[in-house]
Formats: structure tokens, C-alpha cells, sequence
């Protein structure tokens, strides 16, 4: 049987209140739809530690720039409920509300921000009665991904926020492949004392190595091919810093080399400290290495865990 779907937020907020005086703890899987595997392993994760779970299917229109076009962001809602279905057992419910960010009067130009050499406009700026309240992690959101996407992390932790606000879970559930997402809201989560247990989730891999990702469908055969270069390489970085390799210059270069042999364009390769997310020189403590590129018009991200006591 298909989940239950909810589309506005007052009736999601009922029945959160409902289960919550049913004694029930609620999990919430956070996330824009065109479901796979990866997404449900979130799920099922969710599902062992609350008695009932909210997945919600929002593209949320706050994360793009007004260069990025969100209709071209893959959705099949049916396929995904067809797949829900296959591992709820009752316990899954879809929270699929419009728009988030409609409060009745005239909205215009939510996606707005990153033109004007980076500066972030309101989405009322152009007029309108719109959304004008954003919540910004600001030394986290700065580097690796947030160098390129400069209004992306505002409008993360912005929906996550609302999302917060109107499920009230327990626990909500993040996936590592976007690891400076998880740990924003890890820290969102703790300057503004949220009471939500925030669960990091290992990235959810295709049998040949390639992150999970609902972008990989865009891929060409070629591309995909080229794209496992991102993986090995990664995979490499960790081998070699078993075999006592420390110096983070040397193994950016040698995954930039494996990037670029495999016809990549390079966004960023760093290797940070895994709380700070700042970057180091020598590997000395627990670091994660993180990839953005792209291959074709797909950009790709992903990044591996070192964890070391030298």
C-alpha cells in the first residue's frame, strides 16, 4: 500500500502532534524527490530508530541561483510512493506541499541570488510580499561547495528549518555524500538548539563504485564510465595515506591527475578536517577528502572518510 501523502502544513504539523501523544517518535528523511536506493537506505535507517517516518518530496526553489534552472531537476512522485510502498510497512508518510514558501500573497523570484559578483539577493528585492528570512551557517557554508554555489547552503538550511518547524521531529536523517550539508545542519542544530537528533548516513553506492546520485541519470554511458575516475581516486587518496603518504598536496594532485585523465572538469578537490570543514596541510587526525566535478553537464560530488591518530 502506498504511504499516505500530506500537502500543507498544517495538516502535517496534525498529524505529527497526533503520533507524538500516540507515544510515537518521528523521523524525517529530508529530500527533492526522483528516489534511489540511496535515498531508501535513509529511510530504512530512519525506520530503526523512530516508530514512524516522514519523507519529504520538495524541490526546494531557495537553494537554486537565478543561473540555475530547478525545472530541469529529474521527478517521477509516482515511482517514488511505488517505492516507499516496498519498505514502509505503515510506517511512511510523504510530505509533498507545493510551495513552501507561498504565504498568500505575491511571491516573486524566490530562486533569486549569486548574479552581481556573488551577492545574494532577498527574493523580495524585485517587489512582492515574499520570503525575506534566511538562516545562514556562515563559516561552514564558505568553502568546497559554497565557493561555487553561493546561495545554496542559505537555502538548505532555510527549507531544513521549515522543515524542522513544521514535521517537529525526533531524529532527521542526512546522507554523507553531501557531507558539508550534513554537518551545516549538524551545527544549525546546535547553535539554535533544536532538539532533533541529526544521524549521518554512509554514502550508498552502485556496485561499480559510483555515488548514489539522482543526477547520474544524466549521464552518457561514456560519461559514467569517466565518472568512476572520481571513486578510484578517492579510493587511491585512502590507500595511500594507509601506506603513510600525509601530505594533502601530493594527494590532491594525484586525484586531480586521475580526474582530468578521465576527461573531468574539476570543480574542487580538498581535504579538510572533518568537524571544521577547514583545510589542512598534513594529515595528522581525521580529515575527509572531498570531490566536486563535472563530467559533460553533470556535476558530480562525493568524498571519502580518513580517519588517522598519527
Amino acid at each position: 500500500m502506498e504511504p499516505e501523502v500530506i500537502r500543507d502544513k498544517d495538516s502535517m504539523r496534525k498529524w505529527s502532534r497526533a503520533m507524538r501523544l500516540q507515544g510515537k517518535t518521528i523521523g524525517l528523511v529530508p529530500t527533492m524527490g526522483y528516489l534511489h536506493e540511496g535515498h531508501l537506505s535513509l529511510v530504512r535507517q530512519s525506520l530503526t530508530l523512530t516508530d514512524v517516518t516522514v519523507v519529504s518530496i520538495y524541490v526546494n526553489p531557495g537553494q537554486f541561483s537565478s543561473t540555475e534552472d530547478l525545472s530541469t531537476y529529474p521527478s517521477d512522485f509516482s515511482g517514488d510512493l511505488t517505492k516507499l510502498a516496498a519498505i514502509s510497512g505503515g510506517k511512511v508518510v510523504v510530505f509533498n506541499p507545493k510551495n513552501l514558501y507561498d504565504y498568500g500573497g505575491e511571491t516573486k523570484k524566490i530562486n533569486d541570488g549569486g548574479g552581481g559578483g556573488g551577492r545574494v539577493l532577498s527574493c523580495v528585492e524585485e517587489g512582492g510580499l515574499g520570503h525575506e528570512t534566511w538562516i545562514r551557517v556562515e563559516r561552514l557554508e564558505k568553502g568546497l561547495c559554497g565557493k561555487s554555489r553561493p546561495v545554496f547552503f542559505r537555502g538548505v538550511a532555510t527549507i531544513v528549518t521549515k522543515l524542522f518547524n513544521i514535521v517537529e521531529p525526533d531524529v532527521a536523517v542526512f546522507g554523507k555524500k553531501d557531507y558539508q550539508q550534513w554537518r551545516i545542519i549538524q551545527r544549525m542544530v546546535r547553535d539554535l538548539d533544536f532538539g532533533i537528533e541529526i544521524v549521518g548516513s554512509d554514502i550508498a553506492r552502485e556496485k561499480d563504485g559510483l555515488a548514489m546520485s539522482s543526477r547520474n541519470v544524466r549521464l552518457s554511458d561514456e560519461e559514467r564510465q569517466r565518472a568512476l575516475s572520481i571513486s578510484r581516486s578517492l579510493a587511491m587518496a585512502k590507500a595511500s595515506v594507509a601506506e603513510g603518504k600525509t601530505s594533502c598536496a601530493e594527494l590532491k594532485d594525484m586525484i586531480i591527475k586521475q580526474l582530468v585523465g578521465s576527461a573531468g572538469r574539476v570543480d574542487y578537490v580538498e581535504i579538510v578536517d572533518q568537524e571544521t570543514l577547514e583545510g589542512v596541510e598534513e594529515i595528522k587526525s581525521g580529515v575527509v577528502i572531498c570531490v566536486a566535478a563535472w563530467f559533460g553537464t553533470v556535476r558530480l560530488i562525493d568524498n571519502i572518510e580518513i580517519d588517522v591518530s598519527l
